[in-house]
């Protein structure tokens, strides 16, 4: 059974950084494309980064610069670093997983088979 299990979520001010993470279970790094989307209120769920499990990570336009994906294989967690937060950073994160060895776009949500609860980040001004 694979579930994937954010954390770290919080209200911050503008400017500030925030740490997100995400432990997994039942899924690997070098099997699965691991990505960070977000959803805003009223919004479409935006891609945020990945890493693809054949390697390469790609960032969203929106936060390049920003925010950092990184993991830590012994404790099967991948973490989001956020810096320089704004207020259209305000949304609720997931994590997500694809299923094992699949070849699809790392930005596209559909890549995706197995979501997080979400954990929600308010940035204010």
């Amino acid at each position: 059974q694979v579930q994937l299990v954010e954390s770290g979520g919080g209200l911050v001010p503008v400017g500030d950084s925030l740490r997100l993470s995400c432990t997994i279970s039942g899924v690997t790094f070098n099997s699965s494309t691991m990505g960070w989307f977000r959803q805003a209120p009223g919004k479409d769920r935006e891609f945020i980064v990945a890493t693809a499990w054949s390697g390469g990570t790609d960032y969203g336009d929106s936060v390049k610069g920003r925010f950092t994906m990184s993991r830590d294989e012994a404790k099967n967690t991948h973490y989001l670093e956020m810096n320089d937060l704004k207020p259209d950073d305000t949304a609720v994160y997931y994590c997500a997983a694809s299923s094992r060895f699949k070849w699809s776009p790392i930005a596209d949500r559909q890549t995706y088979d197995y979501w997080g609860q979400g954990t929600q980040v308010t940035v204010s001004s």
